[in-house]
């Protein structure tokens, strides 16, 4: 039986492109919401800073590319149980988009399902549990989901097809087979059809398209990583992980840290990106989750499923700088502008909450962030500062920090400068040059079990950002 459980387990490992999901049914048990105080450890979940920095901007994190039972493969490929959308998979979206406290979810629904759907329900709005809905020109085009603890989280549809358009404020069209044509084509009038309805144009799985595609098309940016092509790519931990938990192994890492021994740099985005931004395009970058709750339903050891939708959730995320109105509030428009203009980070939680991150230029008096254009001429300095991990136990070993600025070359990235705490670079030439921080996790070893050694014998991507463009 264990050995049918586990060649089950494997076929499902292979199809990873479809994305993942939790069946377990049961309330998320591995992360609540911790108390703000307690020093942080796997699982413990922070808050965005509820102020904006010394110029202006909020730092709110949040999901680009998530699935929820709105898409035909999720929820264990069932969003559909007994005639209707299932509300256990349901619930389990609403309650790990609220445990790991995101401040945004961009959705990416497959557009099969999602077109038979109208807004406000692609929304997964609920009227009964306090959702507030953001009305346009008498039309709801986001909702604010709230959570048990008194805050909520913005929620856009979107749809993950022939294109990536995120942000939409309604349907392409009237009839369901006319938008589920739209949203499946991969030409130039389905794209602006999608943007008149007023969403952000991304490209998902970058590995499936070329750098020419990724640098002529008129898309707003394409994903820098993705979790499921990240598996699919090396899907041979992920076996022997499953093997281990079907055996009962006590020296598992802690179950919120399985990604460690997952995940690889990908070279194909890598190449691609370097590539795009080499030729001399702006395209914004992001970090995709793809989380469909429908692959790993083995239990690990906190009693919770391995892909349930709080856990991937918060292993990483997207932070976008927005610009809130002058009495601070926010909505999908500034959280749609951010992301067009380039002003994000992406940054793997997993490891710690990184706290004090910045990179912009500055020329004179004029600072420009990332995503953000400056001429050569003005003589830029390219500024990093690296972060800490946010209330790090301060009985851990410290974790090994280091950033390095990069610029885009043919192919992929070139190192010109890295430092410990931060990088201050004056390039001599021009480029796209963005910010990698790197991170060796000795602050996790007693949570690593027997793998800890060899998990912490090499460094990972803690943040990746967008990159500043000299001219």
């Amino acid at each position: 039986m264990k050995r049918a459980r586990l060649y089950i387990l494997a076929a499902a490992i292979t199809v990873l492109a479809a994305c993942g999901e939790d069946s377990s049914g049961g309330a998320a048990s591995g992360g609540g919401t911790p108390e703000p105080q307690a020093a942080w450890g796997p699982s413990i979940v922070y808050p965005t800073a509820r102020r904006a920095n010394s110029r202006g901007y909020l730092d709110r994190r949040g999901l680009i590319h998530a699935h929820s039972y709105y898409s035909h493969d999720a929820c264990d490929n069932e969003p559909v149980k007994n005639g209707q959308r299932d509300p256990i998979c349901f619930d389990d979206f609403r309650r790990g988009l609220c445990q790991s406290q995101h401040d945004f979810v961009m959705l990416s629904d497959h557009s099969a399902s999602f077109s038979e759907y109208e807004f406000p329900d692609v929304l997964l709005y609920r009227p009964d549990r306090g959702d507030r809905l953001v009305n346009r020109n008498t039309k709801p085009v986001a909702s604010w989901a709230s959570c048990p603890d008194g805050s909520s989280a913005l929620v856009m549809a979107g749809a993950e097809s022939g294109f990536m358009p995120v942000g939409l404020e309604e349907h392409v069209a009237a009839s369901v087979d006319e938008r589920n044509a739209i949203y499946t084509s991969k030409t130039l009038n389905a794209l602006e059809a999608q943007r008149s309805k007023g969403a952000a144009i991304l490209i998902a799985h970058p590995e499936d398209w070329t750098a020419d595609q990724l640098g002529t098309l008129p898309i707003d940016g394409f994903e820098m990583y993705n979790l499921h092509a990240n598996l699919l790519r090396n899907p041979g931990p992920a076996l022997e992980l499953l093997l281990r938990v079907d055996q009962g192994d006590p020296q598992l890492p802690h179950s919120d840290l399985i990604l460690l021994s997952l995940i690889t740099e990908d070279p194909r985005y890598l190449s691609r990106w370097g590539s795009v931004l080499a030729s001399g395009v702006k395209r914004t970058t992001t970090m995709g989750t793809d989380c469909h709750r429908n692959t790993f339903t083995a239990i690990l050891p906190d009693g919770e499923r391995g892909d349930s939708y709080r856990r991937l959730m918060l292993w990483f995320s997207n932070h976008l700088l927005i610009r809130p109105e002058v009495n601070g509030t926010w909505d999908d428009r500034h959280v749609k502008e951010a992301l067009k203009n380039g002003r994000l980070y992406g940054a793997f939680e997993v490891m710690g909450y990184p706290d004090g991150f910045d990179y912009h230029a500055q020329a004179g008096n004029s600072v420009f962030e990332m995503g953000g254009e400056i001429n050569l001429a003005q003589h830029p300095v390219l500024q990093a500062t690296a972060p800490k991990v946010h209330n790090l136990n301060p009985e851990r070993t410290p974790p090994q920090i280091k950033t390095r600025l990069l610029r885009a070359i043919p192919g992929g990235f070139e190192s010109v400068a890295e430092g410990e705490s931060g990088v201050s670079f004056t390039p001599s030439i021009t480029g796209a040059y963005r910010v990698e921080v790197r991170m060796v996790p000795r602050h996790l070893r007693e949570d690593l079990g027997r793998d800890a050694d060899k998990l912490l014998a090499k460094d990972y991507v803690w943040i990746y950002s967008n990159p500043i463009y000299v001219r």
